[in-house]
């Protein structure tokens, strides 16, 4: 993507790699918890399903967030395959992370739905393949309570170990071949759902 068309980029859209049924995200963790997941497309009994989980549908915010797989706890990258239907439940019943008041009557509302609320969205400033910040945002989707177990027990179609990838497009980077590290990234379209969805999602 070129500066011309980064600035034609509206600032809140989603983008993710998807097909008619699914929707792919991404997360990393520490190789205990990352290894077995890929392998069985589930995750071990030794993930967490009672704390907060966060899933992004861009891989260079993920690369942004795990520093290419090298930061500690998150050396296996993780492409999540989920359902669309799990992913639009989590929009439809999330909350903004922060407090907007257009959005919210008072301080004290939003904390409410927040407290209710089984998801919650976040967006933060897209990457490049440098991983600076670009003029537009990026979903950052944060599940809890019902939202994480259905997301493990329902949602999931696949789970796939993108490090390899990572990694490649990361010494294409490093050597300032960006051409050959553009070319290596998964294809990720503006997300087709529903403007009511998103309309209590955007600053």
């Amino acid at each position: 993507m070129n500066d011309q068309q980064a600035e034609q980029e509206p600032k809140f859209r989603i983008r993710a790699r998807h097909t008619e049924s699914t929707v792919t995200v991404y997360q990393a963790y520490r190789p205990e918890i990352g290894g077995p997941a890929a392998r069985e497309s589930r995750f071990p009994s030794t993930w967490k399903r009672d704390r907060m989980t966060w899933i992004k549908p861009s891989f260079l915010w993920m690369m942004y967030r795990c520093g290419w797989g090298t930061k500690e706890g998150q050396e296996t990258v993780l492409a999540v395959e989920i359902s669309r239907e799990g992913f639009e439940w989590a929009l439809r019943h999330a909350c903004l992370s922060h407090y907007v008041p257009e959005l919210h009557s008072d301080q004290a509302e939003w904390k409410r739905q927040l407290k209710r609320a089984p998801a919650r969205v976040q967006w933060d400033p897209e990457r490049d393949l440098r991983l600076q910040p670009l003029p537009y945002r990026s979903l950052q989707l944060g599940l809890a309570g019902e939202a994480t177990v259905r997301y493990a027990d329902e949602w999931i179609v696949g789970i796939e170990d993108v490090t390899p990838l990572a990694r490649q497009v990361h010494e294409h980077v490093r050597a300032g071949e960006l051409e050959q590290a553009a070319a290596l990234l998964p294809e990720e379209r503006p997300y087709p759902v529903a403007e009511e969805v998103l309309t209590h999602l955007r600053r």
